[in-house]
């Protein structure tokens, strides 16, 4: 058995599905840098970077109060899996070369402390996400894929400037709750994923949406999903496995298109 070997378990509407099984706890620890590379990678091919801001965080699955993250001031489009680095839950990196980002560890170390299920963590500051964030409104289920976010989203309203104090990092994971995601009002996005697939690909859906929205709002007065219908929708494309599914094909991509990013 190899780092790519699945088992077959059981998902909650009782379908089969592949699940990633390791020998290791290396070949796991392996698995998970290779994703998070990749969502790195996505990030920049799709312009997600506003200068140095900007960071996705993934837990370590054997020191689990640790969590991998990008060095500060590297271009996501160059991020290679050897620049990650591993930071306690001091803030120390234990591991790899860089700066550490001050607002990447008072968030996303807050984040991780307050949710154990939460594997990994995404935030930037992409034009349509910080657009949609200085409204200081929540998403409304517009579209089928805006429903992945339907009661599952939150808005944290009290911009205060750059996050660097670890009370306001644990104010935001307050604010995101059980949520998978929170608008960071005049600020930006962020999502979370029981895996680093789905809170990339959570990210990625989620600045097309405010994107959509926010078209179509300037086209006129957009017709909004039922209720009923935006939850029995939410239950289709808002689960950790449909998360992790969508985020499958993109990863397939820039892995052909940018193997470099392995060395």
């Amino acid at each position: 058995m190899n780092e790519h070997a699945y088992k077959v378990v059981k998902s909650d509407n009782g379908k089969s599905r592949p699940a990633p099984c390791f020998e290791s706890v290396e070949a796991e620890r392996l698995h998970l840098k290779k994703r998070l590379t990749a969502g790195f990678r996505l990030f920049g091919k799709f312009g997600f970077e506003e200068g140095a801001a900007g960071h996705i965080t993934a837990r370590d699955p054997e020191y689990t109060d640790h969590f991998w993250v990008n060095p500060f001031g590297i271009s996501f489009k160059q991020i290679k899996m050897s620049d990650l680095l591993l930071v306690n839950h001091n803030g120390d990196v234990v591991e790899g070369e860089g700066l550490l980002n001050g607002a990447a560890f008072a968030i996303h170390g807050a984040i991780h402390a307050a949710r154990p299920d939460v594997i990994a963590a995404a935030h930037s500051h992409s034009v349509y996400g910080k657009s949609w964030a200085s409204l200081g409104r929540t998403l409304d289920p517009l579209t089928q894929d805006s429903c992945a976010f339907y009661q599952d989203h939150v808005l944290f309203d009290d911009f205060t400037g750059v996050v660097l104090d670890e009370a306001e990092g644990q104010r935001i994971a307050q604010a995101l709750g059980q949520n998978k995601a929170c608008i960071l009002q005049n600020h930006g996005l962020l999502t979370v994923g029981a895996s680093v697939d789905s809170a990339v690909w959570w990210y990625i859906t989620m600045e097309r949406t405010c994107q959509a929205q926010l078209l179509a709002e300037a086209a006129g007065t957009p017709k909004l999903i039922r209720p009923e219908v935006a939850k029995v929708t939410y239950a289709s494309v808002g689960t950790e496995d449909a998360g992790k599914f969508s985020f499958q094909p993109l990863h397939d991509v820039i892995v052909a298109e940018q193997p470099d990013m392995f060395d």
